[in-house]
């Protein structure tokens, strides 16, 4: 018998979007890096729920708990507007995986220029394969941005890094040189994201009315939404790069640990930031909402008049803030 219903928006987020604790469990779920041992037929068998409950409302035998679950499956696979399966490497999924290793690796070898440019080389990687994973299926990132936000953020997160090595000195005590890799990365995510959306902050981002009809574009409203994203993106990575660091300096007084060498120091380091990483990216995604809104008077001036002219009564105008 087919389980029909017409019920569930699956077009939306299961919990909503409107309080810090349903965007959380929704990207909680959204970034469960278990996905990512997902199956290639799993990954089929769940597009293939989402697909029949969009075209015939027919339900999974294990009802709408199974058509979540698979919707869930589907997103941290799947491109959202080509469908196309995409990389397990840029996937949402596999932040957690991705991010954890990578970061160990910044955090244990830190010291000398060469370690510092390769640490960097390789997060910017990173960073390219996730931004090009998940570019606009309408508008798609030319290439060109995607190399020039690539150069531009490892060239200054390496100068970032060597610069404040040389500025602590032997001075600094040794704790606050390990926090260097993350004042690195913040710079980075500060020159990367509006390197990655400039014509954004050119062109403005698409302005909506509570129904969805378009109303103009402002670079005002990109440039509060990028803000926004850089500030979540640090977020994500201060917790494991800050508190890391502590939990280090205190084992490594420990007669047990006084020995150890650096790629024993990355293990240690890498499971301890993917701890803190599990809780850390879907704070970070969540931290603000998807829809923001912002008020009319805030817009450029001849925006303002285009929307008074139509709609006088009007005095909040909503964005998509992006991740």
């Amino acid at each position: 018998r087919l389980l029909m219903s017409n019920d569930v928006d699956i077009t939306k987020t299961r919990w909503g979007d409107d309080t810090f604790l349903a965007r959380y469990r929704h990207f909680f779920a959204l970034t469960d890096p278990t996905n990512c041992l997902k199956s290639n037929h799993e990954l089929d068998v769940a597009k293939a729920v989402v697909s029949k409950y969009k075209e015939d409302g027919v339900l999974p035998s294990s009802g709408e708990e199974g058509l979540w679950r698979a919707k869930y499956i589907h997103d941290s696979a799947f491109h959202p507007e080509t469908g196309d399966k995409q990389n397990i490497l840029g996937r949402m999924s596999f932040q957690v995986p991705g991010g954890m290793l990578i970061t160990g690796i910044l955090m244990a070898f830190y010291k000398s220029p060469l370690e510092i440019f390769l640490g960097q080389w390789l997060n910017q990687s990173f960073n390219a394969l996730v931004n090009f994973t998940n570019r606009s299926g309408d508008k798609p990132l030319p290439n060109s941005v995607i190399l020039t936000a690539y150069i531009t953020a490892t060239s200054l997160a390496t100068a970032t890094s060597i610069g404040m090595n040389k500025v602590l000195g032997s001075k600094a005590p040794p704790l606050v040189g390990r926090f260097v890799p993350f004042m690195a990365v913040a710079v980075a995510n500060m020159v990367n994201i509006p390197c990655m959306r400039q014509q954004e902050l050119k062109e403005g981002v698409v302005l909506y009315d509570e129904d969805g009809n378009k109303l103009g574009n402002s670079p005002v409203a990109a440039r509060n939404a990028i803000t926004k994203v850089t500030i979540s993106r640090i977020c994500i990575a201060a917790p494991g790069m800050l508190l890391t660091p502590i939990l280090m300096e205190r084992l490594e007084k420990m007669p047990r640990f006084r020995s150890i060498g650096k790629w024993q120091s990355c293990a240690i380091q890498t499971v301890c930031v993917g701890c803190f990483l599990v809780a850390a990216v879907p704070f970070g995604c969540a931290l603000y909402p998807q829809k923001q809104s912002i008020s009319v008077e805030k817009l450029e001036t001849e925006l303002q008049e285009s929307i008074r002219a139509k709609h006088p009564e009007r005095r909040l105008v909503y964005y998509n803030k992006g991740l």
